[in-house]
């Protein structure tokens, strides 16, 4: 169970693969309106990921911090969310 904010990601630009340096997360697909249904994933043990709607695989990179990406850019900010 996380024990801090689980950030939400987007791929807008419909990349393969995300890594990221966190092991829970929310995928939301693109940004709004060309997001889907907003699921929260959990890596556990394992090191990758898959989201079941768009197929983006997340994959954790512990040389990350929790607020990077690669490719940058893929986190969403709280205002995002709101819209």
């Amino acid at each position: 169970m996380a024990s801090s904010p689980v950030p939400h990601l987007a791929n807008d630009d419909g990349v393969e693969k995300i890594f990221v340096g966190v092991r829970e997360l929310n995928c939301m697909g693109a940004r709004p309106p060309f997001d889907h249904p907003h699921v929260f994933l959990d890596m556990g043990s394992d090191g990758q990921i898959l989201c079941p709607y768009c197929s983006t695989l997340y994959l954790y990179d512990p040389r990350l911090a929790a607020d990077e990406t690669d490719p940058p850019g893929c986190l969403t900010s709280p205002v995002e969310e709101a819209a």
